[in-house]
């Protein structure tokens, strides 16, 4: 009974310490959505296309990373913890190079040519973050935390990290910051997710 109940409490250090890394990293993904929406308004101009296409490439992205992070996760079920965090670690590197990798880009090659370049660019870091969902599910559930309980949970604390990144946005970061430092506030909070990798191995054996 003592053992269950340790279980149970260890259980929930690990699922509050996973939540706090995943509302991290739904603000980190938020906030590059963002910041790499506004850069491509540089290069498609802002009116109601150009905003369909970037999020159409955004949830696109997210929904192929989606069904490649369950397949991984069932493949590769030990292993969800490990390649989480080097998804993580991906985007944060990725970031560091996104500014440049979009710069490049220019309306005058072609608005097809650019779409399609825009989208093979950001269809690799919005796969990554789709995947962390399922990564993440199933390594809770391999602890032995109830899968609803489990989804729902990161569900909910990826949406307040999300949430707390639109609220600053709009408030704070672009009226003060500024495009290139958000973005290296993004790839500061992927850094930190994979340092706080090293914390929660103590509480994963």
């Amino acid at each position: 009974m003592q053992t269950m109940h340790a279980e149970k409490n260890e259980n929930s250090k690990v699922l509050i310490l996973v939540g706090g890394i995943f509302a991290l990293s739904g603000a980190a993904a938020l906030l590059y959505q963002i910041t790499w929406q506004r850069l491509l308004f540089l290069v498609f101009g802002v009116d109601m296309e150009a905003v369909t296409i970037i999020v159409t490439v955004f949830m696109l992205g997210l929904g192929i990373g989606g069904l490649a992070g369950g397949w991984v996760a069932d493949k590769w079920r030990m292993s969800c913890i490990p390649l989480f965090f080097l998804c993580e670690l991906l985007i944060g590197i990725f970031g560091v190079f996104s500014k440049y990798f979009i710069a490049q880009l220019h309306l005058g090659e072609g608005f097809v040519l650019v779409f399609i370049q825009s989208s093979l660019l950001l269809l690799i870091p919005t796969a990554l973050m789709g995947a962390t969902l399922p990564l993440l599910s199933v390594a809770l559930v391999q602890r032995g935390v109830v899968i609803a309980e489990t989804v729902g949970r990161l569900y909910y604390f990826n949406t307040i990290g999300a949430a707390l990144t639109c609220l600053s946005a709009g408030f704070l970061i672009f009226n003060h910051i500024g495009l290139s430092a958000a973005i290296n506030w993004a790839v500061g909070m992927n850094f930190t997710i994979v340092c706080l990798g090293i914390i929660l191995r103590r509480y994963w054996s």
